[in-house]
């Protein structure tokens, strides 16, 4: 059996972890910061008219006998601060460190509480924590290939006039980019959510299936919410994640 630990020394170990965190952030931003040019070709890659998403998009278009091009567009980024190129630098290394950096983050946590779990709780909270993991890396990947492209596609071209150019300035797009990635990942964690609910007994199958249009209501409310003011965007929202809401009901059936 483990020693018992006092209040001082639980508060000592929570502070060295937090000082290896804060540490380990620290030279992933500068390391980060230090490759600029492929960072930023990778942030940047969604508002271009090749980007990989549209592309598919067409050769999947070929593959039914259609010959589909998106037309050519160019959006250009400009920059209105005298700091604002070099913030949205430091900002966005930031963002990516954190990141790259969430899978050591949770095994700090996880390595903080687990002296106080029974082993069976420690196997069940690694499964979360790697179910927690893998949906909000699929949330990532969900904003980076298909929502945050495509939207910026719509907003960036739409014109009310040919006589008003669209110039998107640099933290509009950092800005936005940054808080649709974050929140597709957190609102991916919908399953677990639900399994949690499910598992302590204050939600159940039936009662979600029963209540599917009002869960499609709330997506909706959820989806304007989080997005671009634009109907479009909201709508490409909200079917994956009502497919995750049906999702869901199965989890919480097979629980």
């Amino acid at each position: 059996m483990l020693p018992l630990m006092s209040f001082g020394d639980h508060l000592e170990v929570l502070r060295r972890m937090l000082w290896r965190l804060a540490l380990v952030l620290c030279a992933l931003t500068a390391g980060i910061f230090c490759l600029k040019e492929p960072v930023f070709d990778i942030l940047l890659a969604p508002k271009e008219c090749d980007f990989v998403t549209f592309r598919l998009i067409e050769e999947l278009l070929r593959g039914f006998g259609s010959d589909f091009r998106f037309e050519p567009w160019h959006i250009a980024l400009i920059n209105t601060e005298l700091s604002g190129q070099f913030m949205a630098h430091v900002t966005s290394s930031f963002y990516l460190a954190a990141l790259v950096a969430s899978p050591y983050i949770m095994l700090e946590f996880f390595g903080f509480v687990s002296p106080a779990l029974y082993d069976n709780e420690r196997r069940l909270a690694v499964r979360v924590g790697g179910m927690m993991y893998v949906l909000f890396a699929l949330g990532v990947a969900m904003n980076y290939f298909v929502l945050f492209p495509i939207s910026f596609r719509f907003l960036g071209t739409y014109q009310v006039s040919a006589d008003v150019t669209n110039a998107i300035t640099l933290d509009s797009y950092i800005s936005t980019f940054s808080t649709l990635t974050f929140m597709m990942g957190v609102v991916f964690q919908l399953p677990l959510v639900c399994w949690f609910l499910g598992r302590i007994g204050l939600l159940s199958a039936d009662v979600m299936r029963r209540y599917r249009r009002h869960a499609l209501v709330g997506i909706m409310v959820l989806a304007a919410i989080i997005t671009p003011p634009d109907i479009f965007t909201l709508l490409l929202v909200t079917v994956p994640l009502y497919l995750l809401y049906e999702v869901s009901i199965w989890v919480v059936r097979k629980r």
